[in-house]
């Protein structure tokens, strides 16, 4: 992948919209697109305007919620993507205002730069089986609950 034609991407990723900033190669500040729709057919209309001039498109966001299907979505799409782990993204002392712009402002200077930690982000089947697992325990921690409440019901 030749560096000088890529241009890396941040996305603030949430349910409802994506936050969307650019970073061309070198040392210029990372320019604002603006907000999408968080739905598919947003995305590819985004990629296709993105992706009009032939560049490598190098995307990043933070891993989150919303899941790994953006990830799925761009790979499949034939592009670069990491998902960053939030806790290990360098942040200034002292710098306490979030907003949506900053911080895809600040993905894409830091991917970039190559400051970023990626994830390990699981195939479809290894998701479901942690969703289910995660529920489970959910599951498992209520029932303890109830069976504490009735046991000290019946106490008294």
């Amino acid at each position: 992948m030749n560096e000088f034609n890529q241009i890396f991407v941040g996305l603030d990723v949430h349910k409802e919209t994506i936050a969307v900033a650019l970073a061309q190669p070198g040392r210029s500040d990372p320019q604002y697109h603006g907000n999408i729709v968080n739905s598919p057919a947003a995305v590819q209309k985004l990629l296709k305007q993105l992706s009009a001039h032939s560049e490598t498109l190098n995307f990043c966001y933070e891993a989150g919620p919303c899941g790994y299907g953006l990830y799925r979505d761009l790979t499949t799409a034939g592009h670069h993507c990491s998902v960053v782990a939030p806790s290990l993204i360098p942040r200034k002392a002292g710098e306490r205002m979030k907003t949506d712009r900053r911080d895809a402002l600040m993905l894409a200077r830091l991917h970039r730069s190559g400051e970023l930690t990626a994830v390990w982000v699981p195939d479809l089947e290894q998701e479901a089986i942690r969703d289910l697992t995660r529920g489970r325990e959910d599951m498992k921690a209520m029932e303890l609950t109830a069976r504490q409440r009735l046991g000290a019901f019946l106490l008294r």
